[in-house]
This record gives structure tokens, C-alpha cells and sequence, in this order.
């Protein structure tokens, strides 16, 4: 591609993000100035939010974060999710680790607080 095209896609992609603030922020003025039931604003703050989301996906950005998206769900479909059981034996082995770790930091603890009451003569 050349430098004028790069800047009138760039130029497009400016209007469209502008285009995107301007219907977000209708909906967030909107949602505080028409007196309407909550259905009725929740349904329409959902339909400006989804026109701006297509809007979005229309600039080289939005494209971009598509692809990545699809590529991501594509390498999550590869991992090798771990068993209940293996799941359950990793969770139990980390509350034991913790349960260990807290009564040897908790009497190291009480350890030195005797210590220092000791040398301060404090009586703590």
C-alpha cells in the first residue's frame, strides 16, 4: 500500500472511533436524561453498545482484536485441561503447603515477640 491510502484508512478509522464515543456517550447521557422503565434503557444501552461494538470492528483495530480473539480460542481448544481428580490433589496438596507455612510463620511469630519483649523488658 502506499502513504495516501495508509492515511485515508488511518483517516476512516479516526471517524469511526469518533463515531463509537459519540454513540457511547448517547447511551450513558441518554440512560440519565429519558424517563423510561429500566427493561426499556437496559434494552437500548445493549443495542447502542452492540452498534458500537460493529462500528469498532469496522477500524484496522477492531480487526486486529477479532483475529487475536479466534486465535486465542483456537489455542485454548489445544490445552490439556487436568482431571477433577488431579485437580482436587493439587488443591488439597496447596492447603496443606499453607496450613504448614501459616503455623510455622505464626510460631516463628510468637518466637520473636518473646524475644524482643525479653531484650525491650517490656513484658509483652
Amino acid at each position: 500500500m502506499n502513504a495516501a491510502s495508509e492515511t485515508q484508512k488511518s483517516g476512516f478509522d479516526v471517524i469511526k472511533w469518533l463515531l463509537v464515543f459519540v454513540i457511547l456517550s448517547v447511551a450513558v447521557v441518554g440512560n440519565y436524561m429519558y424517563p423510561m422503565s429500566a427493561l426499556e434503557r437496559a434494552i437500548a444501552i445493549v443495542v447502542l453498545v452492540v452498534i458500537a461494538g460493529a462500528v469498532a470492528a469496522q477500524t484496522h483495530k477492531g480487526k486486529t482484536f477479532i483475529n487475536f480473539a479466534k486465535e486465542s480460542r483456537t489455542e485454548i481448544r489445544k490445552v490439556v485441561w487436568p482431571t477433577r481428580q488431579e485437580t482436587m490433589h493439587t488443591t488439597l496438596v496447596v492447603l496443606v503447603a499453607t496450613l504448614i507455612m501459616g503455623v510455622i510463620l505464626w510460631g516463628l511469630d510468637a518466637i520473636l515477640l518473646r524475644v524482643v519483649s525479653f531484650l525491650t523488658g517490656l513484658g509483652i
